[in-house]
């Protein structure tokens, strides 16, 4: 008996079937292979490029418009910025205008004004009572304070308190100090006459000046006066005229309150009993 009739029919199936199952097998890995990257094409396969094409196109378009605006903007002529003229400048061109109550008073409204309460600033108003004519340009020192203070031989007889002064003249500097007390020999009389400046004077100098004789009328810078006061080398018992230098000018067409520390040590000196005696109406004020 032969051995392939002893395995019958189903061996030949059973090997046919694996065959088959084996031939299976190998497909399925291929078709899996084969599968992957299609997947991979379909993913990477987006319209990034395009986006990338039209966004070129766009800033090519935009480059010369820019590239006009900016020929159209240098082709536009530049407007030059103006200067600010200063205050020469300003005073070149324009005739000078005699000082007036109302300066000085909007001066110190205009100081005070975010320094003071509402109260302060009332109190330290100058009243229109408080000025003496102002100089209308056509006065020399003398003529000035003769029209002021007409009776002047009589006060000067009468002053006799040391350390104190009946006529207080202010101005700028110590070179106009000098001017001012040669401008008024034919007022002054023999009455004596005390420059009140700090260069190449001392403070203590000056107030051993004051206390040793008596002196009629002072002359002299805001912040020296000033300090003088203070320190009580200079007392305000006395002082019935107070006159500002005010329309005169220097070099550069400024008064001397157009000076930031002048006018500093100007505005110092009011405050230091002045104001308070121009209300109580022993101190006039002169612009000369």
């Amino acid at each position: 008996m032969n051995m392939g009739d002893d395995l019958g029919d189903e061996w030949w199936k059973q090997g046919s079937n694996s065959d088959a199952s084996e031939a299976e097998e190998k497909k399925q890995p291929a078709e899996k292979t084969s599968s992957k990257p299609e997947k991979r094409k379909r993913t990477t396969e987006k319209p990034v490029k395009a986006k990338k094409k039209k966004t070129n196109e766009q800033n090519k378009r935009l480059i010369p418009q820019k590239k006009e605006a900016e020929e159209e903007q240098s082709a536009k002529p530049k407007r030059k910025r103006r200067k600010k003229k200063t205050i020469t400048e300003v005073l070149a061109t324009s005739e000078p205008k005699p000082g007036c109550p109302a300066d000085l008073q909007d001066l110190v409204k205009q100081y005070f004004s975010d320094k003071r309460s509402v109260i302060e600033l009332e109190e330290l108003k100058l009243q229109n009572s408080c000025f003496l004519s102002s100089n209308d340009l056509t006065h020399t020192l003398s003529s000035y304070l003769k029209q002021i203070c007409p009776k002047w031989a009589k006060i000067q007889k009468q002053h006799t308190e040391k350390s104190s002064v009946v006529i207080l003249i202010v101005c700028s500097s110590a070179l106009r100090v000098i001017e001012l007390i040669k401008q008024m020999t034919t007022f002054k009389g023999e009455a004596k006459v005390v420059k009140l400046f700090a260069k190449h004077i001392k403070m203590e100098e000056q107030v051993k000046l004051l206390q040793k004789g008596i002196a009629h009328i002072g002359v002299g810078t805001p912040g020296r006066i000033c300090a003088l006061i203070e320190n009580e080398g200079l007392k305000l018992q006395a002082l019935r005229y107070l006159v500002l230098d005010w329309n005169w000018r220097d070099q550069k067409l400024r008064r001397m309150v157009d000076i930031p520390e002048i006018k500093l040590d100007f505005m110092k000196l009011l405050e230091t009993g002045i104001l308070t005696a121009c209300k109580e109406d022993k101190v006039k004020i002169g612009l000369f």
